[in-house]
């Protein structure tokens, strides 16, 4: 398909694209490394955020401010602005999760050279009532930020404009993800992997033509009964960035139906209230804050002692998933603290799993082979 060939060339040179953009647009570019960035009002203020997914490069610079046990996706984002790869951003922006997420704000700060540099320093526990009117508090001092160093306001009118508009965007990708889930044949994972990538990085209002046109081209092409013979894999965890690992996996037997990845389907799961949008005393702002509140979760929020682990269990179920695999970033604590309760509930309900770390570089595709093929061949 062409259009899903535009989208490729773009997911696959960012950096490029974002460069290209700043030229011939009057939008600022605005980087991002988390699915709690407050993407709407950074929209609804002229912007397009930018998800930083690290670097492909060897990591030198940042090892200077950095130690070494810091993940691969927080020293290879310091690594490329450090190295003057990231002009083409006006800012960037850090919802406080992880301690490696803070510190590196921190740095990026004094080191990073960029116009503009805004903390979201959101709650962590998400299940109280104090919790919410925090967040509430937070994401009005952000728009009140954003609005000083873009030079704009943003009415609420606005505001609203830029939630019916995400929520459209929310609604094709996950229409995106159910088509592909019922036939796995219509779209490769590693193509659905660039679809879900660039819906991150490119200008949103180019993506959503693009995306409703992808959509019905695929709804065109998707059978009532599935065809594909691979084993149903889900993948959990936090950043992928690499799309081999797809292909990878389905040499092995295996295909990727779902995901449970902050950058897959924890970045646009769960819409925004739109009811109210009519009534004058409705706050958009109010709106955006329950969805980052009831939204699944990542392991550095917590909302209830079990609701991770009930998700990823109704995930397996809704999909047909006949094995998990865990796909963590080395020493990303948040993930590697969360995995020994995930791993029960999978075991408690008789679930193969199978942990994989990662780095910025991937292992040899013969050894990850024949992880992935034992793995198989236990299901």
């Amino acid at each position: 398909m062409e259009i899903l060939e535009k989208i490729k060339v773009i997911s696959k040179n960012p950096y490029q694209y974002a460069t290209d953009l700043k030229q011939a647009a009057d939008k600022p570019v605005v980087g991002n490394f988390c699915s709690y960035t407050p993407e709407e009002l950074i929209y609804a203020a002229g912007g397009v955020p930018f998800r930083l997914f690290g670097t492909q490069e060897d990591i030198v610079l940042a090892d200077a401010h950095l130690q070494s046990y810091c993940c691969s996706l927080v020293r290879g984002g310091l690594e490329d602005a450090l190295r003057g790869r990231l002009k083409f951003l006006a800012g960037a922006v850090f919802p406080h999760t992880c301690d490696s997420i803070q510190r590196l704000s921190d740095i990026w700060r004094l080191n990073a050279g960029l116009d503009f540099h805004l903390d979201v320093v959101l709650p962590v526990k998400l299940d109280t009532e104090s919790a919410r009117t925090y967040m509430i508090d937070v994401l009005r001092d952000f728009k009140t930020d954003l609005e000083t160093v873009l030079g704009v306001f943003v009415s609420d009118d606005r505001l609203w404009q830029a939630i019916r508009f995400y929520n459209r965007l929310r609604r094709v990708l996950a229409d995106i993800y159910d088509l592909r889930a019922k036939d796995p044949d219509v779209l490769s994972a590693q193509d659905l992997f660039h679809v879900v990538r660039a819906s991150m990085i490119m200008d949103r209002d180019a993506f959503l033509p693009m995306a409703m046109e992808l959509k019905d081209a695929l709804a065109e092409k998707v059978k009532p009964v599935t065809e594909n013979t691979g084993k149903r894999i889900l993948l959990s965890g936090g950043i992928c960035n690499h799309p081999d690992i797809y292909g990878i996996l389905e040499a092995s037997g295996g295909e990727v139906v779902w995901d449970d990845l902050c950058t897959g389907t924890r970045y646009f799961e769960g819409f925004i209230d739109e009811n109210n949008e009519n009534d004058e005393t409705a706050d958009p702002v109010a709106a955006i804050a329950r969805r980052y509140m009831s939204r699944v979760v990542c392991p550095a929020k917590h909302l209830g002692t079990t609701a991770r682990g009930e998700n990823l269990l109704q995930l397996v179920k809704a999909h047909d998933v006949a094995g998990v695999v865990f796909l963590f970033l080395k020493f990303c604590d948040p993930h590697g603290f969360d995995y020994p309760y995930l791993k029960k509930y999978l075991d408690d309900a008789g679930v193969p799993s199978l942990l994989m770390e990662v780095e910025a570089q991937l292992p040899s595709e013969g050894q990850l082979k024949t992880r992935f093929e034992t793995f198989m061949d236990m299901i």
